[in-house]
């Protein structure tokens, strides 16, 4: 017997991102489903469509034909992004505690009851660590650096925040959801909002299929949202550096004045200023950059427009029991 999920009590939701996975669908779904209904829980599975442009949607249609009592299809009209599709996600969901997953099968959907064995210790936040990371060399060291790099300008601890394997309690998906944040990162702000926040150790595999959706650029941009949505240090630190090099540009006019005045006129250290100059040059436009980043989420988020915009939704068909007879 699998218990349904009704309106009025939903143990747990899983929310599923999902962005042109057409190739790895149904091993998700052959894994996914025996894995949930083995919980013994009243859950549901919320499959959100990221305006893919292959056949995902026609398939998270298909799988809701195959199991309405549990599954919960939102196509979104267009591309948002993987965190706003859980934004979606998390919006439509009704569990008690709400788990997200990325549709690749990187994170094995088999390592779903530790994170819900951690929470039932008293987390209302568990984060995952990915074991044996099965990702490029250059990819690792780049998260790793902008991992130590986020976690102290911003206070953020997150061990591994490319690792979307992460468990919520209601209360926390709630607060994440009252932010209204433009472009936020959906861990680091339940992070903020949690008391007791915690991290497992997952197993990590290599994709089953397709291309990965965060090429170079995209994980930059990424953590430019990332820092500046959650910090005011890069502001703070070039205010300093601001400071520190008008002070040492006062004192190198002063000894190019008291040279003048005890060795007189000369031609030398001509490249010596322009290389000062240009460094300058650099700063300056560096830290317009960085003004323009924190302008641009104000400019984002004054706008007021909807995050996201749902085409279609298929629900589960709840009885009065929860109980599949």
């Amino acid at each position: 017997m699998v218990k349904v999920a009704t309106t009025a009590a939903v143990d747990l939701s899983v929310v599923v991102p999902v962005y042109n996975e057409e190739a790895v669908l149904g091993p998700l779904f052959e894994r996914l489903y025996p894995v949930l209904d083995a919980l013994g829980l009243c859950y549901e599975l919320v499959l959100v469509d990221d305006g893919s442009h292959d056949r995902s949607a026609q398939l998270l249609r298909q799988q809701y034909a195959l199991r309405p009592d549990v599954t919960r299809v939102l196509l979104l009209r267009r591309n948002v992004g993987q965190h706003r599709a859980i934004l979606a996600g998390f919006a439509e969901s009704l569990g008690r505690r709400v788990l997200t997953l990325d549709a690749d099968l990187q994170n094995p959907p088999e390592e779903i009851p530790k994170l819900l064995a951690a929470m039932d210790l008293g987390h209302d936040y568990v984060g995952s660590i990915r074991q044996d990371r099965q990702d490029p060399a250059w990819r690792k060291a780049a998260s790793g650096a902008m991992n130590r790099l986020r976690e102290r300008i911003t206070g953020v601890h997150m061990t591994d925040q490319g690792c979307m394997l992460r468990a919520y309690d209601r209360e926390i998906v709630d607060a994440v959801l009252d932010s209204q944040e433009v472009g936020t990162f959906v861990p680091a702000l339940a992070y903020l909002y949690s008391a007791n926040p915690t991290e497992i150790v997952v197993a990590h595999e290599e994709r089953a299929a397709g291309l990965s959706k965060y090429p170079l650029y995209r994980l930059i941009n990424l953590n430019f949202d990332l820092i500046t949505g959650f910090s005011l240090a890069p502001l703070q630190l070039f205010s300093l550096a601001g400071f520190a090099i008008s002070a040492a540009s006062f004192v190198f006019v002063l000894y190019l004045a008291l040279r003048r005045l005890v060795v007189g006129p000369e031609a030398e250290g001509v490249f010596t200023l322009f290389g000062i100059l240009f460094f300058l040059c650099g700063a300056i436009l560096f830290g317009i950059g960085l003004l323009g980043e924190y302008v641009g989420r104000i400019y984002a988020q004054s706008n007021g427009r909807p995050l996201y915009l749902i085409r279609t939704q298929l629900r589960p068909r709840f009885d009065s029991t929860g109980v599949d007879a």
